[in-house]
Formats: structure tokens, sequence, C-alpha cells
């Protein structure tokens, strides 16, 4: 996947706002644009959007410290490009479409310490009993990670549709 210097720039700057995004929703925990991004980057950029999600990826670990807090960045925002990418874009009818997008980014929230689980039973030492308390413990952070991501999700098709109208203008890559 070659890059150009437009795209280089575009998706150093989309990987900038995510990272900008967190900061500024940090004194809300557990309430971010992270997944809502993901998608609509990965809508509009397909196999691409890694670049704009890694960048961002590496920009929290080099601002925040690579600590092991930052191992799991490296695999949860690809699941969800993956669960995107598979969303049968061509076939959803319009009016779903949104609807999708909030599902999608609900079901990630839901599931994100059940994904950042394997980290860190590997880099602690936790059995599969300690895995799975470590999983419980954390439900009260999922669901509302899960719940808040539902409605952010609702930002993803607007965002999709500006990003492809910049992009069929010449504005974008």
């Amino acid at each position: 996947m070659k890059l150009t210097a437009r795209e280089l720039a575009v998706f150093g700057m989309l990987g900038t706002v995510m990272y900008a995004s967190k900061v500024i929703m940090e004194a809300l925990p557990n309430i971010h644009l992270l997944s809502m991004f993901t998608i609509a980057l990965t809508a509009v950029y397909r196999k691409k959007a890694l670049y704009p999600i890694y960048a961002f990826v590496l920009i929290t670990g080099l601002l925040n410290g690579f600590g092991v807090w930052w191992i799991p960045y490296l695999y949860i925002w690809t699941a969800l490009w993956g669960a995107a990418m598979l969303l049968p874009e061509k076939k959803l009818p319009e009016k779903a479409k949104p609807f999708v997008y909030m599902l999608l980014c609900s079901a990630h929230g839901f599931l994100y310490g059940t994904l950042y689980a394997p980290a860190q039973a590997i880099l602690f030492g936790l059995s599969f009993e300690g895995m799975i308390a470590w999983i419980i413990a954390g439900l009260p952070f999922d669901f509302v990670h899960g719940v808040s991501n539902f409605f952010c999700g609702a930002l993803a098709y607007p965002l999709i549709k500006l990003l492809r109208r910049l992009e069929n203008r010449g504005s974008c890559t």
C-alpha cells in the first residue's frame, strides 16, 4: 500500500485528530470517539485506514509512554478495523448504515475489557481464571464504554459522508 505525499499528510492529521479527541474527552472515563473514527476511516479508506489508526497508536505511546497498558492498543483497534472491513457496505441500505455503525461501535465498547484481557493475562501472569476475574471486574466500565460508544457512533455516518465528499473533490486522498 504505497502512500502519496497527500495521503501521508492526511493520515498523519487524522491520527492526530484521533489522539486530540481522546485527550479532550479524558475527563469522561470510557467515553471517546476512537471507535467512531476507526469505523469511519475504515469505511472510507479501507486497508489504508490502518495508517491513521496506527499513527494514533504511535502518538499515544509517544506522548503517554509505552507502558504495558499500551501493548493492547497494538491489536484492539485492529480488531475493530477488521470488523468494520467485514461490513457489507454496498449491500447495506442507506438508512440502516448509521444504526449498523452505532451497533459496531457499541459492541467494541462492551468487548473492550475482554479484548484487553489476554494481554493483561500474559503480561501479569494471570491464569485463565484470573483473566476471567479481571474481565468481570471491568464489566461496569465496559457497560459505560459500550453505551457511550453507541451514541458516539452516531457521528460515524456523517463523518463518512464528509470524508467521501472531500475525497471526491480532491481535498483528501
